[in-house]
């Protein structure tokens, strides 16, 4: 019988041993983590009231950016480092701004994340908000996006009217006009997904992250001129600040309405990433399916569509 005690005895103490030692080696990460947030963040002399991000001058200076053909559409910002405040993340949510007098989502927006942030993507719903500057696309060439501010990918059960994490659903923000902008196909797909990716990968390995869009308008006009994303993690892993221009392969605009026509002299420089499976065949709808990819290294022309059902639909 002693024997039989002994042995129960030597079990148990060998599975307790088992379960603390696997409870220290799943925390030590966590405890890692939150030691290096804390560290990143003390080393930010700001209060954590101030969130940071772009400033009024830097959106003028980024407003008279004009693009050359045959260039990169994207500008490193503040040599590419987040002005962001790693103290300000507080709990999952977004900080919708109002629209502006004409219409335009034209301020800066804010995104607290983590990994319950992750939406569904088979949960979209179809767009038909129209943002300011918009304009249907046609002639099977796929030109206008109805872009988002904070990607769809990276809202899940956000209140699209509050900006408040409800958890409730995992849909993210589709339809928000508060969360769109009139963006070219080639902005939206070849060069903000490459963002939007890091910044989803980032919540995906459970890192805190601080996210901001600010669409850029040039005086009264109704298309922007591109979109400053800066994106920064509260451990300081994730840190990005760039300006992309919004701008299309073979095609001009005309900023003030949105409205625009071919131009076989716009050429795009196209980043390597934009290979990636990621970032290609994106933007698509029931009504269309967009085909083909932006030629690499340099773009000549749009992507075209196809109609599968509802023409009316079309661009929507």
């Amino acid at each position: 019988m002693q024997k039989i005690f002994r042995v129960i005895s030597w079990l148990t103490w060998g599975l307790l041993s088992f379960i603390i030692t696997a409870a220290v080696l799943l925390a030590l990460p966590v405890w890692q983590q939150v030691q290096r947030q804390s560290n990143y963040a003390s080393r930010d002399p700001r209060s954590s009231s101030e969130i940071g991000g772009l400033t009024r001058k830097q959106y003028q200076q980024l407003a008279r950016i004009n693009f050359v053909s045959g260039h990169s559409a994207v500008y490193q910002v503040n040599g590419g480092k987040s002005t962001l405040n790693p103290k300000a993340w507080r709990h999952d949510q977004v900080v919708y701004q109002q629209l502006d007098s004409l219409g335009r989502t034209s301020s800066s927006t804010v995104a607290m994340l983590n990994w319950h942030n992750h939406a569904n993507t088979a949960l979209r719903i179809q767009q038909r908000t129209d943002p300011s500057g918009w304009h249907d696309n046609r002639n099977q060439k796929m030109i206008y996006n109805r872009g988002h501010l904070i990607a769809y990918s990276l809202t899940g059960g956000i209140d699209p009217q509050t900006g408040r994490y409800n958890g409730r659903q995992a849909r993210g923000d589709q339809d928000n006009p508060r969360n769109l902008f009139t963006e070219t196909d080639f902005t939206n797909q070849a060069l903000q997904t490459i963002y939007e990716t890091r910044v989803r990968h980032a919540i995906e390995d459970h890192h805190q992250v601080i996210y901001q869009a600010t669409p850029i308008f040039r005086g009264s006009e109704q298309m922007a001129r591109g979109i400053n994303l800066q994106a920064l993690s509260t451990d300081g892993s994730l840190n990005f600040n760039v300006y992309l221009l919004n701008v299309e392969p073979g095609t001009a605009f005309n900023y003030q309405d949105g409205t625009s026509w071919p131009d076989d002299h716009m050429q795009v420089a196209v980043p390597l990433a934009s290979d990636n499976q990621d970032v290609q065949g994106q933007g698509q709808s029931d009504a269309i399916k967009v085909t083909g990819t932006y030629r690499w290294p340099m773009a000549s022309q749009q992507r075209t569509y196809y109609r599968t059902s509802n023409p009316t639909q079309l661009g929507k």
